[in-house]
């Protein structure tokens, strides 16, 4: 089966509301291939390695969590970003990236996803930006130590955590945000939350932790935004009886 790109375009469009984020980037269509779609490939960055990837498995479509044209970068279409785009006109492969309303949508988001793959029940949010939750907030079915915390991330995203063990006792609550979301580590204190997890730390965000006692763990940006761009192109597939297939290229930050 296929689908013309503008059905997906607009499809993409009603879901995800991209007119209502003020983004560093723009979402949607970002480098126009083919007209019609029926492989979509998945992945979180659209680094080279991920376009030769998706190249080689014949896709009509990249879709992913980082694209291109980021505020304040360089506009010219020069060394890396020259040989990136070249890369995806050659094999006529569309490329489509939806940055902050793929993080909050309230099914396919990355915050959402992650909450499934680390077992937690969403009962709150996190601060709103853009009239939208920045973060989300569970309470613990069964309280857990800094280490079991530690070792749950772990085992659940295939990579060892950051971790600055400052809570006086068990986890019985959380809240997180995706990405580089460390900044938003004074919502989680003023949340009163025992523990909050994101992808990135800065050196403020050590000194906050352990002056508010909240335990904090970096579990890395890529490997926290792995899922809702996955969960977006199953929902694409099934919609229209599409393939699907997510590369996962590799990112130790």
């Amino acid at each position: 089966m296929a689908v013309s790109l503008k059905q997906l375009e607009n499809d993409l469009k009603q879901l995800l509301k991209p007119e209502l984020f003020s983004d560093y980037c723009p979402n949607g269509l970002q480098v126009e291939g083919r007209s019609q779609i029926s492989k979509i490939v998945s992945g979180v960055t659209a680094c080279k390695a991920l376009i030769e990837a998706a190249a080689e498995q014949q896709a009509d479509l990249l879709l992913v969590h980082h694209g291109y044209f980021w505020r304040g970068e360089d506009q010219s279409i020069s060394g890396l970003k020259k040989a990136r785009i070249e890369c995806l006109l050659k094999h006529q492969m569309n490329l489509i990236a939806y940055h902050l309303p793929l993080d909050v949508h309230h099914q396919l988001g990355n915050n959402v996803q992650l909450a499934k793959v680390l077992g937690f029940e969403v009962d709150g949010e996190l601060g709103r930006q853009n009239n939208h939750p920045i973060g989300l907030t569970a309470h613990l079915a069964e309280a857990m130590s800094f280490a079991e915390m530690k070792n749950a991330l772990a085992n659940s995203l295939g990579r060892e955590p950051f971790g600055i063990e400052a809570g006086k006792g068990l986890i019985k609550s959380v809240a997180w945000c995706t990405g580089a979301a460390q900044n938003h580590i004074q919502l989680a204190v003023d949340a009163r939350v025992d523990a909050y997890i994101t992808g990135e730390v800065s050196e403020p965000t050590v000194h906050i932790a352990r002056e508010a006692g909240l335990h904090f763990f970096a579990a890395g940006h890529h490997a926290t935004e792995r899922y809702g761009v996955q969960a977006l192109g199953n929902y694409l597939a099934e919609k229209y009886s599409l393939q699907h297939q997510f590369i996962d290229i590799d990112n130790p930050v």
